[in-house]
């Protein structure tokens, strides 16, 4: 979402300050393309991004106030005004409000004093929420301070905690089981079930040769796991055949930035496979000839950082990366992680280039595209985790093992992230073809009292199934998946749940087209004067008609998708819109003589004329 920033002249801030500032531009040799991660290590020790410290950074990096006070504002983890000490946010993922997490916020409120997103001068703690932390399987759960998780939060932890921060207790110092992020591995096939990657990738393809090894991908007809699911082979072949500028060569990139809610399955990749990912992107860069790769890491999958950090020094040790890998010469590649700060759109894979420059995450005007020109101009590959992960597995392996898994459009596993109203929520790994159906059965979504109404597979920007849609399979033929598989029970809202996913959308919208930055607040205001009993079928022609625009007109794939919850759920749960769309005439959104309330008081009338009937 957008802020409009107005420059106010500064003084060059506290000593502290300074030297904060320099000791981390110095560790990033003053690069501009390093701006995000720079402001991100400022505010790590300064708590918040004065514009005193702001323009300590523009000075140290040879950029303008303007231009870095731009960057701060695009994203929601950077805080442009004084937070507290201990701050809380709360992941507002449709399954955490499932689970309470709304209420258990406001009840932390009131312990502390504070209210969500107005942090309260001299308070210890402050509040806001977030749209997804990426545990949905074990919420709900909370960002403390952008580096800690808690999870599984209930009424007597927000008490304890509460506690905790009256008392000044350093988090370092708060019980550990509170931080406590589990896999739940529930079934694993080739991909997570496989033993770490400890080079065995890069001698099968040193052995086979780089051509060849592409010869592989395109065998295997692997397809990007990221959602939009195009051929990874042609990818690289464009991006190897594309020319290189003078002032450096091609780069692989690892899009981590898994921000779609109700996905985590790359969370657990990143835990339990972290080499094959890292292996993954080493065989690319032999294949495309890059020396240089980049993981693009979400912001709430900070508390990873440090692990990840260390299996690529092991893995230098190990000959694994850096230069002469493997003892062969001219095979140099090394790795780099660049942690995001809070931004759905930057999952876009151009998006995520402007991010990993030090830009404002807005998706780039195509062509070119990243394989032509990406990362600082030069021919970049951008694929996600899973992706990388089944690189290795196929290089392992060849080709023709993983086409023979899966169907004849979809070849390989699927790994889906299961939340919501089921036994079992965790990480299942199919292959293609697999039903929903087989999917809810095996995480006991139909086990108890209650049974699956709807499965919303691929997140907000996927599809919304209903009952009678439960035996069509993954794939790209029939239902494809960026990974999350979101059960609602019978008892669900469906109207509520798209709801949620359009406010979702809004917030996110990065603002660059009107239609997106536009449509998808006016969806909003639409769908909440129908929550508030104000609506009409008038209404519901005017959510069709701004469906029908974002889906036609938008910059990017976000706008395009952000109105998929509402087109499914008015086709398949039209009863939830029809009980709130009544009124065969049109409806304000308010009350048009309640507004005039202050007039009458300051008048002192409260006549029949002064008051306003609303007449058809």
């Amino acid at each position: 979402m957008m802020t409009t920033i107005r420059m106010q002249p500064t003084d060059s801030g506290s000593d502290s300050e300074r030297q904060i500032v320099e000791l981390v531009v110095k560790r990033y040799d003053s690069r501009k393309d390093a701006l995000v991660q720079i402001l991100r290590e400022v505010q790590a020790e300064t708590h918040w991004l004065s514009r005193k410290v702001l323009h300590l950074v523009a000075a140290a990096v040879g950029l303008t106030p303007a231009r870095v006070e731009g960057v701060a504002s695009f994203y929601h983890f950077f805080h442009l005004q004084p937070v507290g000490r201990y701050h809380f946010l709360w992941s507002d993922n449709v399954i955490d409000r499932m689970l309470g997490s709304r209420m258990l916020a406001r009840e932390l409120c009131r312990l502390l004093h504070i209210v969500p997103g107005k942090p309260r001068q001299a308070a210890p703690a402050s509040l806001d929420f977030t749209s997804c932390t990426g545990l949905g399987d074990q919420g709900p759960a909370v960002l403390l301070n952008q580096h800690q998780v808690l999870t599984r939060l209930d009424e007597l932890r927000v008490v304890e905690i509460a506690e905790l921060v009256h008392a000044r207790v350093p988090i370092e110092e708060w019980p550990g089981e509170w931080q406590r992020v589990d896999d739940q591995l529930r079934r694993p096939d080739v991909l997570l079930a496989s033993p770490a990657a400890q080079g065995e990738a890069l001698r099968a393809t040193l052995a086979r040769g780089a051509e060849a090894t592409l010869d592989e991908i395109v065998i295997s007809r692997l397809r990007g796991r990221g959602g939009a699911g195009f051929s990874t082979a042609t990818k690289w072949r464009a991006c190897l055949h594309s020319p290189c500028p003078a002032h450096g060569g091609r780069v692989v990139v690892c899009n981590a930035d898994e921000g779609e809610p109700g996905t985590f399955k790359d969370r657990v990749l990143l835990t339990r496979q972290a080499d094959a990912v890292f292996e993954g992107m080493t065989v690319a860069a032999r294949v495309i000839g890059a020396t240089e790769g980049l993981v693009y890491l979400r912001g709430e999958y900070r508390y990873m950082l440090e692990t990840l950090q260390s299996v690529l020094e092991q893995r230098r040790r190990d000959q694994l990366l850096g230069r002469q890998i493997l003892g062969v010469d001219g095979f140099n590649f090394d790795l780099d992680i660049h942690v995001g700060a809070g931004a759905y759109v930057c999952g876009e894979e151009s998006a995520l280039i402007e991010s990993l420059e030090g830009k404002r995450g807005t998706p780039r005007i195509r062509p070119p595209f990243p394989v032509e020109r990406g990362y600082l101009d030069r021919p970049t590959v951008v694929n996600n985790v899973e992706t990388f992960c089944a690189v290795t597995r196929i290089a392992q392996r060849g080709g023709a093992w993983w086409s023979a898994i899966g169907t004849a459009q979809s070849s390989g596993t699927k790994i889906h992230s299961v939340s919501g109203d089921c036994a079992r929520p965790g990480i299942y790994e199919y292959p293609f073809g697999v039903s929903i159906a087989q999917i809810l059965e095996d995480c006991g979504a139909n086990s108890g009292a209650h049974h699956a109404q709807a499965v919303q597979v691929g997140g907000p920007s996927g599809l919304c199934l209903a009952t009678d849609e439960f035996e069509r399979c993954i794939g790209f033929e029939d239902v494809p998946t960026a990974g999350a598989f979101m059960v609602f029970d019978e008892t669900r809202d469906m109207f509520e749940t798209a709801r949620g996913f359009a406010h979702f959308f809004a917030h996110e919208s990065c603002g660059f087209c009107t239609p997106c930055r536009v449509g998808t607040e006016l969806v909003v205001r639409r769908m909440d004067k129908l929550a508030k009993g104000h609506g009409s079928i008038f209404d519901e022609t005017e959510l069709r008609e701004l469906e029908s625009l974002l889906h036609g007109t938008t910059h990017c794939g976000l706008g395009a998708t952000a109105t998929n919850p509402l087109r499914d759920t008015l086709a398949r749960f039209r009863p939830a819109y029809e009980q709130r769309l009544k009124s065969p005439t049109f409806t304000p959104g308010f009350d048009l003589d309640a507004e005039l309330a202050a007039a009458r008081r300051v008048t002192g009338r409260d006549d029949a004329d002064a008051h306003l009937v609303w007449q058809e």
